[in-house]
């Protein structure tokens, strides 16, 4: 418990992450249903977890191409930078005219920093994107916020495009 308190201290951040709730959400990947069959196929045979597939239309699942989904954050901040606004009022207005789509805000971190703490941190990024779009209008029961902290880095590398390419939210269209 104190070398875990040493590491955290040693980290030298002012960013207060105290009694932040962290979800790991991290698991085994899971295959689309149909895949390599027909886009007719047939729902509802239950998988080895005794749970049954739902076909899904094409346009349900499908990311809207004129949106910038991804919004990117400084070293050590959940800050969102100002260049980021048009964006999220772009995403913002979409779920405000599709309110049947969710959208999950994937939080994530550069690989500095401990497990938790990225985890923490990459959380604290995802609810700021949630509050950014609460305040333009969009139903909390449309956003999910997650953390994957350093886990799905976008760029592999130790240099500082490579961190700053991975500090993100990243929005997915469900």
């Amino acid at each position: 418990m104190c070398a875990c308190a040493l590491v955290l201290a040693a980290c030298g951040t002012n960013v207060k992450l105290d009694e932040v709730p962290v979800q790991d959400r991290s698991g085994t990947a899971v295959s689309p249903l149909g895949a390599g069959s027909a886009a007719g196929g047939t729902a509802g045979a239950a998988g080895a977890g005794g749970v049954s597939g739902v076909e899904v239309g094409s346009n349900a699942s499908a990311q809207p191409a004129s949106l910038e989904r991804i919004v990117y954050f400084d070293y050590d901040s959940f800050v969102i930078r100002p260049e980021f606004a048009a964006s999220l009022e772009a995403n913002a207005r979409y779920l405000n005219a599709n309110t049947s789509r969710r959208v999950a805000l994937e939080g994530h971190t550069d690989e500095r920093g401990g497990r938790e703490y990225n985890l923490a941190l990459g959380q604290k990024r995802a609810e700021a994107v949630r509050r950014a779009l609460g305040l333009l209008g969009v139903s909390d029961s449309q956003m999910e916020a997650v953390s994957f902290g350093e886990e799905k880095p976008a760029m592999t590398g130790f240099d500082e495009p490579s961190f700053a390419k991975n500090r993100r939210v990243e929005l997915t269209y469900r």
